[in-house]
């Protein structure tokens, strides 16, 4: 199993999926980390910005749901994705693609992701804007 996190740094999980630059890609066999790499990830910065309509959440409309898609390309290899922040809009296309989100508050990657292992990863959906 494959396990993705949003970072920028590759030690902690980004508190936004739109802005985050890297994925930190962990592999989990026996229910252990046996494996990490680090892949590029498009985000906001290779997108032109859109304006949303005031009360509307960001990024449901269609073309935010194909940037996000684009987002997520170098990631469907993965079961799940961890965030510290996401819009409402990635949320729902993420959900769309098949990979389980889990919003945590938990920034360590490597903690994030042990804990989702044993099955003690707290999900926070209130995270999500």
């Amino acid at each position: 199993m494959k396990v993705a996190c949003v970072t920028d740094d590759g030690r902690t999980i980004s508190q936004h999926f739109g802005r985050a630059t890297q994925y930190a890609v962990l592999t989990v066999e026996d229910g252990k980390i046996v494996g990490r790499e680090l892949r590029a990830k498009m985000g906001h910065q290779h997108f032109a910005s859109q304006d949303h309509a005031a009360g509307q959440h960001s990024g449901t409309d269609a073309a935010s749901h194909n940037k996000h898609v684009s987002m997520a390309e170098v990631i469907r290899d993965c079961e799940a994705l961890l965030c510290r922040g996401m819009g409402y809009g990635a949320y729902a296309s993420m959900q769309q693609l098949g990979i389980k989100l889990m919003v945590t508050d938990v920034a360590d990657i490597e903690e994030a992701v042990q804990a989702y292992i044993e099955g003690r990863l707290q999900d926070h959906p209130e995270k999500l804007h």
